[in-house]
């Protein structure tokens, strides 16, 4: 059972080592397609550097760590009536 644990956690250990290598605007448009195959349709993703403050969730890093990709929720727009 340890060997398949210890595999486990390198081949997470990879995978986030890849996507923090990815360019922050491939990551974003992955991002972007996630959220509206899920339905969601009011949101921004903004890419700041790692060390700016800024509105929203970070939900992820790319270029190597030196960025990160924030999400934050929007209004809906109100309906007419």
């Amino acid at each position: 059972m340890k060997p398949l644990a210890t595999i486990a956690v390198l081949l997470f250990a990879s995978m986030s080592a890849f996507a923090q290598s990815k360019p922050c605007e491939e990551l974003k448009a992955e991002v972007a397609k996630k959220l509206e195959a899920n339905g969601v349709k009011s949101y921004t993703l903004e890419i700041v550097s790692k060390d700016k403050q800024g509105d929203g969730k970070n939900i992820g890093t790319c270029e190597g760590g030196s960025k990160k990709l924030l999400y934050s929720k929007t209004p809906a727009p109100a309906k007419k009536a």
